[in-house]
């Protein structure tokens, strides 16, 4: 929602952005809405690594990034039977 997005939006401490999520977390539970249950049971399972965005503020979306390039080429180049060549042209294109 458009609450979530302003609060990751701001350079705050951890503590302000713990409080900032709780309030928001009720929000949500409060509105009942069934298409937030799995968003809602992910912040629970992932509370502290979500927060630890606030400490640094960096992700790893460009380890996901790569790793989804990785998979993609793989699809691409099913039944490799060249090991060797397959990780020699995966550093090729994509160091």
């Amino acid at each position: 929602t458009d609450g979530l997005r302003k609060i990751y939006n701001q350079n705050i401490p951890k503590s302000l952005a713990m409080t900032k999520l709780a309030h928001w977390f009720k929000e949500v539970e409060e509105a009942d809405f069934k298409s937030f249950s799995t968003l809602r049971k992910t912040i629970m399972n992932h509370y502290r690594d979500i927060l630890n965005y606030f400490h640094q503020r960096s992700t790893n979306a460009a380890a996901e990034s790569f790793n989804a390039k990785i998979k993609n080429f793989r699809m691409q180049l099913r039944g490799v039977k060249d090991r060797t060549f397959f990780l020699f042209r995966l550093t090729k294109l994509f160091a």
